[in-house]
């Protein structure tokens, strides 16, 4: 594997966005394995500024305008002449040149469609479109760091992705349908019988309620899934994504938002998952 020389550090600005101290990505750094620790904090800073741009405070027009800019930007990275200062931190890793950043278009794509507000219609869409956003990244993360990616790995980042979309949708759904957005699949919500309006009411009414418990347990079973995935010496290398999974479904079982600070006992959790991983078990 090349070895990773370090010109160009990554702005404190641009590291407390990606890990900031306490999140649930600060501990995935952290327990990550050596080889892809300043991967993943490239690309932990790219979901960062992209994250921001898919928040409904952002104003539509103007996140169009900067996630075009940023497609333009993983053009000129996969060129080797970056602008942006993450763009120039990853350009830099030991395996930058033999992979294929323009696959993070795709992550970039199904932003641009969430901030376009256009609708997951079918709900056997939802995982393709999650893997997409989440976990597109962390195999881009994962190949910048190690050359030995197997299939496991592939579907780890797979149900790893579905639990982090739905438990961020449960989270803020209302104030993405006060932008007109709907976070959820359509055809779930007619069966569920969950209207439009139903959507930006200050209590949820029993028929969302329902429906968002079923999302809780959905969400809960992508992580057992992705805690499942890979087994062997393959759970060395997917540390990162093990401790997300294993705080995500703490946090989901608990009725906790994503974005809040994992609690002690979700840590400890998450250390000894990763502990155990690094030894293959």
């Amino acid at each position: 594997m090349p070895r990773t020389i370090i010109q160009h550090s990554l702005d404190e600005t641009y590291r407390r966005r990606a890990i900031g101290p306490g999140t649930s990505r600060f501990w995935a750094w952290l327990f990550a394995p050596p080889e892809v620790r300043a991967p993943l904090l490239g690309i932990f800073a790219l979901l960062a500024e992209w994250q921001a741009l898919m928040d409904p405070a952002t104003e539509s027009a103007a996140a169009r305008i900067k996630l075009a800019w940023w497609q333009e930007e993983l053009q000129r990275l996969a060129a080797g002449v970056p602008l942006h200062p993450i763009g120039r931190y990853l350009g830099q890793l030991g395996n930058a040149r033999d992979i294929d950043f323009a696959a993070l278009n795709a992550a970039l794509g199904a932003a641009a469609e969430q901030v376009a507000g256009v609708p997951i219609e079918r709900a056997a869409d939802l995982g393709a479109h999650a893997n997409r956003f989440w976990g597109t990244p962390h195999l881009a993360a994962l190949r910048l760091g190690s050359e030995a990616i197997d299939a496991s790995l592939v579907e780890c980042a797979a149900a790893l992705a579905a639990g982090e979309y739905l438990a961020r949708a449960i989270g803020v759904y209302r104030r993405d349908a006060a932008v007109g957005r709907v976070p959820f699949a359509i055809d779930e919500l007619q069966s569920a019988g969950v209207e439009t309006a139903d959507l930006s009411a200050a209590e949820p009414p029993p028929r969302l309620r329902d429906y968002l418990w079923q999302l809780r347990a959905q969400a809960a079973g992508h992580y057992d899934a992705a805690l499942q995935a890979v087994q062997g010496r393959a759970r060395a290398l997917a540390r990162h994504m093990l401790v997300l999974a294993a705080i995500g479904r703490r946090q989901i079982a608990a009725g906790r938002p994503p974005s809040a600070e994992p609690r002690l006992r979700e840590t400890f959790a998450a250390w000894r998952i990763a502990r155990r991983a690094a030894a293959g078990k």
